[in-house]
Order: structure tokens, then C-alpha cells, then sequence
């Protein structure tokens, strides 16, 4: 027996070995990142009040890799159609360079525009090695019959793609306001994609899920709050951009076709917040781009949560939709899982009312 016959093993294989390697490697560029002088400093925008190493996103990228050769050499991945082995390899190729973008931007500060032009240029390259969205399927139907599927013409194609992947990418980046938050939601997002990848049959996308998943995990450990290490814009990018991707070549029925419904759900909390914000700089009269506190987190900070509740509250939202995409994936106990989802997500949202409230109490009373 190998493991690609036990996709299940496999997967657990590769999220454990991700999340050693992540939470061993990153104390590690903490270290170098303190000994060089590589640190975020602190200013009114910001929670952190010291100096943070914000290089965490090489010790995602490390566990993310490793825990995907250690599991090719284990014959995880099986023998993949030459098709599919190529979307794994451009994915894979595709993150590492919004890795380096956004790691160029930890370490040079770049301006706004020339990110988002490597953005689009790495989205177009991957694109043109088959990383994309050549149709969708609408999500109605008559009863009993195929859902009616919308083939988009290159440039569409390539016009949506680019969208999608640079769109999650920066929904994801504009998420890491707070400690653990962006790569909680991202871990949660993973797992939601892992599920739903193996419920429509794509193990190899699963692989790629399961390690994503580890790599968040492993990272958490070092920056769940109070954090002692930032994941920078490396790791954001890398991050969005994987979801991304693996949204495209995982949760489809063919090569170029995928139900776009699946990630919506997963990744919807992060897409409105990046189109709320951006709505309302346009609004204002600033640039997309222009630094302020609207996003969710801060609203919710703003009403009076901790920074831990904050997170908690985002993290229960976040699981609750990954739950609704396995109802919509048909997964087996997809029912069962909605139920506890919603049950979490209940009881976190009562339990951050109630500390509020007599937090709110006690400041009163004094």
C-alpha cells in the first residue's frame, strides 16, 4: 500500500510535516530577522507598540515546500496526468514568485503600483500554463439535470483569472491586521478547501490544501496574540495566492472548469472586506491603496472586542462558511458539519457579547 492510495493518511501526512516545519523554522528567521535589523517599527496604524520581525512568511513557504517533497517522495501525489502534474508545479512555481514580490516589499518598501504590476504578471504567466478560469458553473439548475455551464473566451478567461488571483491575494494581505488573524483565516480557509478538493475527487489540489493548512498552523504558533513574529507581505502573498490557485485547480470538474460558488463561500469574508474598504476610500476621495483603519478588525476593536475576541469572532465566521461550501460540495456529514459549525459560531458570538458586557459593566461600576 502507498500513500496515494490513502489520500486521507496522505493529507495528515502532509498538514503534520508543514506545521513541524513552520513552527521550527520560524523562531529560527526571528532570530536573523532581530540580528539584521529586519523589523516592522511600530506607528499609530499598527497594535504592535515594539519593533516585530515581519519575515514569517519564509517559515510558511518552507513547510508549505518541504511538506510537499517529502510527500512526492512518499509516492503521495501517485501518477498524475501530465495536465494535472503541470497545474501543481505552476501553482507551486506562481506562490513562490508572489513570495518574493511581497518579500521585496518587506525588505524595500515598494510602492503600490509596482506590486500589483508583478501581481498581474505572475497572474498572466500561470494563466498561460492552464491555471485558470475557462468556465463556470452557474449555480441553479432544473431538478435533476447538469448545471448549465458558462464557457468564457480567452480574454474573459484571462480576465477573470487575473481578477481572482490577485483579488484573493490582496483580500488576504489587507487581512493581516491583527495577531494570527490572517493566518488563522487562511488555515481555516485551507481546510475548507481540502475538504471540499476531496469531495469532488482532486487529491492532488487536497495535497496542496492539506500543506497549506499545516504551514498556517505551524506559523500560529508563533503568532497567535500576543505574536513574536509577523508573516509580512511574503507570507500574505504567498498565502492568497495559493488559496487562490488551488480554488481554481481543486475544487473543478475538469481542467478549465470550476464552480467559483465553492471559494466564494470559503473566502467571502475577506473579499467583502477588501471591497468595503476599497468602496469607501473611493468614496472619501483617497486612493485604493491609501492607509486607514476600516477594515472589519478595527470596526470590530473600535466596538469594544479584544484583540483575542476579535480574531476568535473572525475564525468562528470563517469556519461556519467553510461548512456551508461542503453542504454545497455534497461532502459526506456535510449536514453534521454545518450543524457544529454553527453551533461554535453561536456560542463564540455569545461568549464575546457577554465578556463585553461586563467589561462594559465593570468599567461603569468604576
Amino acid at each position: 500500500m502507498t500513500l496515494s492510495t490513502r489520500p486521507d493518511v496522505a493529507a495528515l501526512v502532509t498538514l503534520a510535516a508543514a506545521a513541524l516545519v513552520t513552527a521550527l523554522v520560524v523562531p529560527l528567521v526571528r532570530r536573523l530577522g532581530l540580528r539584521w535589523g529586519l523589523t516592522d517599527a511600530p506607528d499609530p496604524r499598527k497594535q504592535h507598540t515594539t519593533p516585530m520581525v515581519r519575515l514569517g512568511g519564509i517559515g510558511i513557504v518552507a513547510g508549505f515546500a518541504l511538506a510537499l517533497g517529502l510527500i512526492w517522495g512518499l509516492d503521495g501525489f501517485g501518477s498524475l496526468p501530465p495536465e494535472k502534474d503541470r497545474l501543481i508545479w505552476t501553482t507551486l512555481a506562481g506562490a513562490l514568485c508572489y513570495f518574493a514580490i511581497g518579500l521585496s516589499d518587506d525588505l524595500f518598501a515598494l510602492p503600490p503600483l509596482p506590486r500589483l504590476a508583478g501581481q498581474v504578471a505572475v497572474a498572466i504567466a500561470v494563466w498561460s500554463q492552464g491555471v485558470r478560469i475557462g468556465s463556470i458553473e452557474l449555480p441553479f439548475s432544473g431538478l435533476g439535470q447538469a448545471e448549465p455551464l458558462l464557457v468564457l473566451p480567452a480574454g474573459l478567461s484571462l480576465l477573470a483569472t487575473v481578477i481572482w488571483l490577485v483579488g484573493i491575494t490582496n483580500a488576504i494581505n489587507w487581512l493581516d491586521g491583527l495577531d494570527g488573524l490572517a493566518a488563522g483565516v487562511s488555515g481555516i480557509a485551507a481546510v475548507g478547501l481540502l475538504s471540499v478538493s476531496y469531495s469532488l475527487d482532486q487529491p492532488a489540489a487536497g495535497l496542496l490544501a492539506a500543506a497549506l493548512a499545516g504551514a498556517c498552523l505551524g506559523f500560529l504558533r508563533h503568532n497567535f496574540n500576543p505574536a513574536r513574529i509577523f508573516m509580512g507581505d511574503g507570507g500574505s502573498y504567498f498565502l492568497g495566492f495559493a488559496l487562490a490557485a488551488i480554488s481554481i485547480v481543486g475544487p473543478a470538474k475538469g481542467i478549465t472548469s470550476v464552480s467559483l460558488l465553492l471559494p466564494l463561500l470559503i473566502l467571502s469574508l475577506p473579499l467583502a472586506d477588501m471591497s468595503a474598504v476599497i468602496m469607501g476610500r473611493v468614496s472619501a476621495g483617497h486612493s485604493p491603496f491609501y492607509p486607514d483603519r476600516r477594515h472589519l478588525h478595527h470596526r470590530l476593536l473600535r466596538a469594544g472586542f479584544s484583540h483575542r475576541r476579535t480574531v476568535v469572532l473572525i475564525y468562528a465566521f470563517t469556519q461556519w462558511l467553510a461548512a456551508l461550501a461542503l453542504v454545497r460540495a455534497n461532502a459526506e456529514n456535510r449536514f453534521l458539519w454545518l450543524a457544529l459549525a454553527t453551533a461554535v459560531l453561536i456560542g463564540v458570538v455569545i461568549g464575546c457579547r457577554r465578556s463585553l458586557n461586563r467589561e462594559q459593566q465593570a468599567g461603569d461600576g468604576g
